[in-house]
């Protein structure tokens, strides 16, 4: 009679990743993040200080004069970029890193919705750019940047640098700071609800984008432009799809402010 010999325990499968709110996924021992709000304030009051202070250090440039290339770098792509390099930190030592917390991933569906969204956000923001110079008039109408360049001749260098700064590294430094870090901070005041959650973080993101450019006739022309773009980050979960929609909803005006600095073409 032989003795049986004992089973070794069947090993338990790996529990699934769990889908975090907005539908990007988490490993499920991720631990919180531990910023909110007060990062978000913090990036903010680094975008307005630089600002502030590039702005005294450049001092006027007089019109129809053409703009040093250092007047473009400093003054339109400096202290955006240096805010959205704060976020990232702050991701960093407070929290789980850019990638996870910011939910920034590579996924050709994200890169699909958000050129649909930014195609029709395009059309919806033309039509709205149309009605608002009817009723405000074209000088009102005008963004800072395009008032910035306005009857001044760039140099090529200098004009290209703002092309792609306008076209494709703002939107990504913008989406760091408004649907990256300032989303986070909103759901994590609402993770109970995650369903409302995602609304919240929609609406406030939507609200202070707008708000912050400090441009405020053109507040609500700012708010049409940024639901399409918040409506991405809604959808897919993740940071890229409302890059993608910013970017493509950035590519005409970015195209205008080119031709126009470099003489080929009129505001």
């Amino acid at each position: 009679m032989t003795v049986s010999q004992p089973r070794e325990p069947i090993p338990e499968a790996a529990p699934p990743d769990e889908l975090t709110a907005g539908g990007a996924v988490a490993a499920p021992d991720t631990p919180p993040h531990r910023w909110g709000f007060g990062a978000f304030l913090l990036v903010e009051a680094v975008l307005l200080a630089t600002a502030a202070f590039v702005s005294v250090l450049l001092g006027d440039v007089q019109p129809g004069q053409p703009l040093p290339m250092r007047v473009v770098l400093l003054g339109t792509m400096v202290p955006t970029m240096i805010a959205a390099g704060v976020a990232l930190l702050i991701t960093r030592l407070r929290g789980n890193g850019p990638f996870t917390d910011l939910r920034i991933g590579w996924c050709w569906a994200d890169v699909k919705i958000g050129l649909k969204l930014g195609v029709v956000g395009l059309g919806f923001t033309s039509l709205a750019a149309y009605v608002w110079t009817q009723v405000v008039g074209d000088a009102n109408a005008t963004s800072a940047i395009s008032a910035l360049v306005e009857d001044r001749r760039m140099s090529v260098s200098a004009a290209v640098v703002m092309f792609i700064y306008l076209w494709l590294i703002g939107p990504i430094c913008e989406e760091i700071i408004y649907r990256g870090l300032l989303w986070g901070a909103v759901e994590r005041l609402t993770w109970r609800t995650e369903r409302w959650g995602r609304i919240a973080a929609f609406l406030v993101s939507t609200a202070v984008f707008a708000a912050s450019h400090l441009e405020p006739l053109r507040t609500t022309l700012l708010l049409v432009i940024a639901i399409p773009i918040g409506l991405a980050r809604v959808f897919t979960g993740r940071l890229l799809g409302s890059v993608v929609a910013h970017q493509v909803n950035n590519f005409l005006p970015a195209v205008t402010i080119l031709l126009a600095s470099l003489g080929i073409a009129a505001f």
